[in-house]
């Protein structure tokens, strides 16, 4: 927490998403980080010990969102983690998100009441 708001870190090399993220958690009573890339995040990550995650599955590289995660689950990472996607419903079905310790996926564009319900229930 940073001045009584949960901290969310969200990385995204998309200036757009991340712009509407902010704005959208901002106004709702969060405070919010922001990183381009999985590099940036995972320096953010350890300055900031975020609340809660939120990361692009394909940024520089393909494979740097899921190369994230397990970076966090290796410095011990208790923040739940979503990850945004393109392609959503289909990586629900094609990749086992809890195994690779994902709170589940976002499908951009996000649906910002679903985002602010799951924020709530998650950081209670």
């Amino acid at each position: 927490m940073q001045d009584g708001k949960h901290v969310i870190l969200c990385i995204d090399d998309d200036q757009d998403i991340l712009d509407s993220l902010k704005i959208v958690l901002e106004a709702n009573g969060y405070a919010v980080a922001m990183a381009a890339s999985a590099e940036e995040g995972l320096k953010l990550y350890k300055e900031i010990h975020p609340d809660l995650i939120i990361s692009d599955l394909m940024m520089e590289e393909i494979d740097a969102g899921t190369n994230f995660v397990k970076e966090l689950k290796a410095l011990g990472n208790k923040a739940p983690i979503y990850m945004l996607s393109s392609t959503g419903d289909n990586l629900n079905m094609s990749i086992d998100f809890s195994s690779l310790g994902l709170s589940g996926v976002f499908q951009k564009p996000i649906d910002n009441d679903m985002l602010l319900s799951i924020l709530k229930s998650k950081l209670q």
